[in-house]
């Protein structure tokens, strides 16, 4: 593996944290915040999905 794609890799897993958080944050505290119930299961799904896709990079990565 070379350079490009570490570095690749640490953007792609740094994004998906950044998204996680935000849409963790997006559903926990959009009902203080008065967002509708679709827009907060939306930020849930996009949350579920980051946690998914998280857990798949770190399997992959210790098989490599």
């Amino acid at each position: 593996m070379n350079d490009t794609e570490k570095r690749g890799g640490a953007l792609i897993t740094t994004s998906l944290w950044l998204v996680l958080f935000g849409s963790a944050a997006t559903n926990s505290i959009g009902q203080f915040a008065g967002l509708d119930w679709t827009l907060r299961m939306i930020a849930g799904a996009v949350a579920v999905v980051c946690i998914v896709l998280l857990i798949m990079r770190h399997l992959a990565r210790r098989k490599a």
